[in-house]
């Protein structure tokens, strides 16, 4: 097919997506902000948070995966014109998400009863503890927000989501400016400073969702309409057998890199400060592939509702042309600016230089994590999720979690080694979802 054919497609999907990448710029520029002034605070804080943030994003990327389940059906039933089905599911997916919030922060609150026993330095047990009581801490009215947010990215609203991340953020900076480094009269409260930062801008948001809904008429009425509906068991159903799935193939990709985290933290907290510059880099373009997959989600759900399968092949096609382009681009640029990159965040010239090397892998395996990333949200569209929940458990721990652990421990390849087995597991992920999708088409488009 001739790619002048996709043009319509590009802008149609970019229209979508511009939104939801700055809503996901702005969710991991919490996490850079965070290491960016930890990482100027000194080289072991850099490290605890390293290993807080990744215990703590295990429990977050399931509870986001729940909440994203809402989005195909809502975008189904939206592209559909089944206004009504578009409420029940409103208020079923608000109540059932909150239901699994409750459930995963005392799962995750326990958690924090366990952190002596992963085998990390002394020091970095002693940082790591009190900040991550404060991230769990911020996770119900972040699940709250995602799950509104979720809502309103099934009936095509992506900028609201993206003008509230933004403002967050905002808040994000200037509460870690004051209390990190001590301003304005408050003391130096160093990691706690940084804790506190994202605390307060994640219990802003379902609060600025809020002031949203009841300012503007249009979306005040899906919520009054919504009220009115009862309980469904069948929907409540519905909506956690695409959730939970989805939850697990994201625990699972994040549980790979968690783990790889804890590994590192093996080496020595060195090597586990170096991780967290590179994966931070390495996360702002994923972040970026994200939200042009989410937004591939919600143009499939809609061309399934209409049954127009033709298009939603040629969208979802579009939107890898537009991933894999970028991802080449960050590729190359981690390559020529792996020196100085680092900078940004630390100025321990061991750090550094582990994290240059750490850099060239993450350049190679851009492309993999851009296909992964976008036939994966391509599934989702088509509710398709069962299926890709057991080729991401393949494709990520038995895969990539034992080449890791073989070239970093085996083969004495260090840190690097287990970035090697990132590489391999997004490999095997994006080849088996990309055949998943053209099965899933064929005989259809």
């Amino acid at each position: 097919m001739n790619l002048s054919q996709y043009i319509p497609f590009y802008r149609r999907n970019l229209h979508l997506a511009i939104p939801v990448v700055l809503s996901q710029i702005g969710q991991v520029s919490v996490s850079l902000v965070d290491n960016m002034m930890v990482g100027h605070v000194g080289t072991l804080e850099l490290a605890a948070s390293a290993f807080a943030n990744n215990v703590f994003i295990i429990g977050m990327f399931f509870g986001m995966g729940v909440t994203i389940g809402l989005t195909p059906l809502v975008g189904k039933a939206f592209g559909n014109n089944e206004s009504g089905e578009v409420v029940k599911l409103l208020k079923n997916g608000v109540f059932t998400h909150l239901i699994a919030a409750f459930v995963l922060s005392a799962i995750m609150f326990g958690t924090y009863f366990l952190l002596p026993y992963m085998g990390q330095t002394a020091y970095v047990q002693e940082l790591a503890g009190p900040y991550y009581l404060l991230l769990c801490a911020s996770y119900l009215p972040f699940m709250l927000f995602f799950s509104v947010k979720q809502f309103f990215e099934g009936i095509g609203n992506t900028k609201i989501a993206m003008q509230i991340t933004l403002i967050s953020n905002v808040i994000n900076i200037g509460v870690n400016y004051v209390l990190i480094f001590g301003k304005l009269g408050f003391p130096e409260m160093g990691l706690m400073g940084a804790g506190i930062g994202t605390l307060v801008s994640r219990i802003a948001m379902p609060l600025l969702f809020f002031i949203y809904i009841v300012n503007i008429s249009r979306f005040k009425q899906y919520f009054i309409l919504a009220r009115l509906q009862q309980f469904s068991k069948k929907r409540i159903v519905s909506i956690l057998k695409i959730g939970i799935p989805i939850g697990f193939q994201i625990i699972v990709e994040g549980l790979t890199f968690s783990l790889g985290a804890i590994m590192m933290g093996w080496l020595g907290e060195i090597p586990l400060a170096a991780h967290q510059v590179a994966i931070g880099l390495a996360s702002f373009s994923y972040m970026i592939s994200l939200g042009i997959s989410q937004a591939t989600t919600i143009r499939v759900s809609h061309q399934l509702g209409q049954n127009d399968y033709k298009s939603l092949r040629m969208a979802a096609f579009a939107s890898t042309h537009l991933v894999l382009l970028f991802m080449m681009c960050m590729g190359a640029l981690f390559v020529l600016t792996r020196n100085y990159l680092p900078l940004i965040f630390t100025t321990d010239a061991d750090v550094i230089a582990i994290a240059s090397r750490l850099l060239i892998v993450a350049a190679i395996f851009q492309m993999f994590d851009g296909l992964q990333v976008i036939m994966l949200s391509t599934l989702r569209g088509m509710a398709d999720v069962k299926i890709p929940m057991l080729m991401a458990f393949a494709a990520y721990m038995l895969v990539g979690l034992p080449t890791s652990y073989l070239f970093a421990f085996v083969l004495n390849s260090g840190p690097q080694g287990i970035w090697y087995g990132y590489l391999v597991g997004l490999g095997t992920a994006g080849i088996l979802f990309f055949f998943r999708f053209k099965y899933k088409l064929r005989g259809r488009a």
